[in-house]
């Protein structure tokens, strides 16, 4: 059993809260010139974070929580419990901007204070390169049929989108845009890729086609894979295999040639066909790149590494409030959203500087059913860690016999 956690005057949710630099929301606040009278920014950010961490289901479950805790949620920076309508507003009138200004300035602070921030890298990178490697893909929140003025996405239905660029060496974003999800995901690819440097690696779903973008991203001196599409139109100039290679089924340096494609990219690049395992079973894939030198092999595994996105969404989606929102207008959607990475930020945080042993789930639940306790915060997680003793699953559980009566 997990060791006893030591007693603390602050209770965690104010210990994880603390995190945030103080009056970081405050100026935040005043440069985004968010209006407030009673209900501080302060005390609704403390608000949605307090969502986020519980899971609330609901507005008045929020409010009548923060209510009952008035004497402990005052002693985090003086916040106060919001009313169900002061929150709502809150949510539809305060520039989500704020939010997002909010969020990377937190993890800027993180990475300042710890370099090595990031924890373990995601377990499919591949260990030879060196060189920074960026997954860009973007998932879909359907929402009810309340947002339909803003987010309509089908006839009868309503939905936003995250765009992110996702660094495989700290498993954190880079970059994110929230928004509606009716526009290709192409159109957005620019945005996230326009802080890359050179030398970096960036991988696309092959939503993300647009030879404009990767003939800049080549002149840019970014190496880029991303998987064909069946109807693009290339020709063989030349191939770098002469047969089939194990998995590799082929390997060549080609040209577009279809009327369109061509004007936008009229250089060569590189075409590697290979058997990849999808769910047990090989499925053949093309994929193209720009860089010349990597084993074919590494190309794929390269892409193999776009799943790493897949699981962050995952993470996000079933841990955190992000696919049921407090309010139905764009501003409160994407207000939710920003607490919802800077939670997960935080908690990510909290589980590198505690060497945390387990999953994102299981340090989510364990300080969930602890917010207003008064433990010491990375006591009660190193208490849970591999200090604690191994929590392997035995297979099979043991089993006593009576003399002469076992098996053997």
């Amino acid at each position: 059993m997990p060791a006893k956690p030591t007693r603390c005057q602050f209770t965690i949710l104010k210990q994880i809260v603390q995190l945030i630099p103080a009056h970081l929301v405050s100026k935040l606040a005043r440069k985004h010139e968010v209006p407030w009278r009673t209900f501080t920014p302060w005390s609704h950010v403390v608000a949605m974070l307090y969502a986020q961490l519980t899971r609330a289901i609901g507005l008045n479950d929020v409010c009548d929580a923060l209510l009952n805790q008035r004497g402990k949620l005052s002693t985090i920076r003086g916040a106060g419990p919001p009313s169900r309508n002061g929150l709502s507003n809150a949510n539809m009138t305060r520039s989500a901007s704020m939010a997002e200004d909010l969020f990377w300035s937190v993890l800027r602070h993180l990475e300042s204070a710890s370099p090595a921030f990031g924890g373990r890298t995601y377990g499919g990178f591949p260990r030879r390169f060196k060189r920074v490697i960026n997954v860009i893909d973007s998932t879909t929140i359907n929402l009810v049929a309340n947002c339909m003025d803003w987010a309509k996405h089908r006839r009868r239905k309503a939905a936003a989108k995250i765009h992110m660029r996702l660094n495989l060496q700290s498993f954190l974003p880079g970059f994110v845009i929230v928004d509606k999800a009716n526009e290709g995901d192409n159109l957005r690819a620019r945005e996230c890729c326009a802080s890359l440097k050179s030398g970096e690696i960036v991988v696309f779903d092959r939503a993300y086609m647009d030879f404009k973008h990767l003939d800049d991203l080549d002149e840019r001196g970014v190496f880029w894979v991303i998987r064909a599409m069946s109807n693009t139109q290339m020709r063989c100039t030349k191939r770098l295999i002469p047969r089939r290679q194990g998995n590799i089924l082929r390997d060549d340096v080609v040209k577009l040639t279809g009327p369109l494609s061509s004007q936008k990219y009229a250089k060569s690049f590189r075409r590697v066909k290979a058997m990849v395992e999808v769910d047990g079973e090989l499925m053949e894939m093309t994929f193209i790149t720009n860089n010349f030198s990597w084993a074919a092999s590494s190309v794929c595994d390269l892409y193999k590494c776009r799943w790493a996105i897949e699981a962050f969404f995952k993470q996000i989606k079933q841990v955190l409030k992000v696919c049921d929102f407090l309010g139905h207008s764009k501003n409160a959607i994407q207000w939710q959203v920003w607490t919802a990475l800077l939670t997960y930020v935080l908690l990510r945080f909290l589980s590198f500087i505690s060497q945390w042993a387990h999953s994102f789930t299981r340090i989510f639940t364990v300080l969930r059913a602890v917010l207003w306790n008064r433990y010491h915060l990375f006591d009660l997680l190193r208490s849970y860690g591999t200090a604690g003793g191994s929590y392997r699953m035995l297979e099979a559980p043991k089993l006593v016999y009576l003399p002469g009566l076992s098996p053997s």
